[in-house]
């Protein structure tokens, strides 16, 4: 049986306890531009699947030592790209801004690719259709690589949630 220090402890324990992850994710509205079904489908999808399941520890110590769970917003802006970060109760923690030049290739050779994959879809073969996809993965896996590194020492962030926040700076990016 645990004691009145013992509980006030497991109370404490319990309030530091580290939750790093994502639970809403919002897009800034100034940013985005018109969508086509398709691409606002990867959108909901990105979003849903991160939502599900992502790793996201932002690197910083925070003074009361909040360690997650986060709300992010994603604005894109001037070629930069802002991650606003706050917590659970909307307080705002820290803006993170990340240059994009270095994203400009695998956005746009990952928007190429998109775009074959959906012609493909409607028009080829399944082995076709199999071979576009694998190439659309594999850029879409070097550009969360790349995303990883720019986050590295500022947010960990695993493979997945990487892959899947690279999908939403695309988002950001298609203009009319």
């Amino acid at each position: 049986m645990l004691g009145i220090s013992d509980r006030a402890n497991v109370r404490r324990y319990r309030t530091v306890m580290p939750d790093p992850r994502i639970i809403d994710v919002q897009l800034d509205e100034t940013s985005l531009g018109w969508r086509s079904p398709d691409v606002e489908q990867e959108r909901r999808i990105a979003i849903f699947d991160l939502i599900e399941g992502n790793h996201f520890a932002p690197q910083r110590a925070y003074a009361d030592g909040y360690a997650g769970p986060y709300k992010i917003k994603l604005q894109s802006e001037e070629g930069r790209l802002g991650i606003h970060i706050h917590r659970e109760d909307d307080t705002h923690l820290e803006t993170l801004v990340l240059a994009l030049g270095r994203f400009r290739r695998p956005i746009r050779d990952y928007f190429a690719i998109c775009d074959s994959y959906y012609q493909a879809i409607r028009q080829s073969s399944p082995a076709q259709i199999e071979t576009v996809d694998m190439a659309r993965r594999g850029v879409h896996n070097e550009a969360a690589e790349l995303l990883k590194e720019r986050l590295d020492g500022k947010i960990e962030v695993d493979f997945d949630t990487a892959r899947r926040l690279f999908t939403l700076i695309c988002v950001l990016h298609i203009r009319n």
